[in-house]
């Protein structure tokens, strides 16, 4: 077995990254319920409103090789969210974080920040990634900013890229690759540091 098929658990100060299980359904519903965020039609959480569907499409994902779904705690032991690496490539060395999503109650709170310092730290120094991506819906102006905070840098949108819910979508696409992942991490710590239990 090797890094790129077996999934880690992730520890830091403000979070924990575990692999996801059946058993999570039902907090990662609730979590996604803090805040209504399965009501944003220009997010994928919008489709946990069947959350039967919702875990078998993850899991479906995860055992074809090509994702790795991640469940958020916080320090003790709560679910505040879910996330995953997306798009694998083991050939290529690259992958996708995306699928994202965090219970109003810990956003900005520097629950986003260190799930992706942890992401990216395994990404590049482990996995040994060439790039890694970041996409996002072309209306959700809250979650571009917050990619372009991170350090990612904008590659391009990609028009009529999806369909969901019977939506055309456009995507902005960004990236890190990994001559920029010494700055980026620096950059991450940074808001931690300088943001500690307020608004990383």
């Amino acid at each position: 077995m090797t890094t790129w098929t077996e999934a880690p658990t992730m520890v830091g100060r403000h979070v924990t990254l575990r692999p996801t299980q059946a058993e999570d359904r039902d907090a990662i519903v609730a979590a996604a319920a803090d805040g209504k965020i399965s009501e944003l039609f220009f997010t994928n959480v919008s489709t946990l409103t069947d959350p039967e569907a919702f875990m078998a499409a993850l899991f479906k994902e995860r055992d074809f090789g090509r994702a790795m779904p991640f469940t958020v705690c916080t320090p003790d032991g709560r679910v505040v969210g879910l996330t995953r690496y997306m798009r694998m490539s083991a050939g290529h060395k690259r992958l996708e974080i995306g699928g994202t999503f965090y219970a109003k109650s810990v956003q900005r709170s520097g629950v986003n920040t260190e799930a992706k310092l942890l992401l990216l730290r395994h990404a590049f120094e482990v996995l040994g990634c060439n790039a890694v991506q970041i996409r996002t819906d072309w209306f959700n102006k809250r979650s571009q900013a917050a990619i372009e905070r991170l350090g990612a840098k904008r590659d391009g949108i990609l028009r009529n890229h999806q369909v969901m819910d019977g939506r055309v979508r456009d995507l902005v696409v960004y990236s890190i690759i990994a001559s920029e992942w010494a700055g980026v991490e620096r950059n991450l710590c940074f808001l931690l540091a300088r943001n500690e239990g307020t608004s990383a």
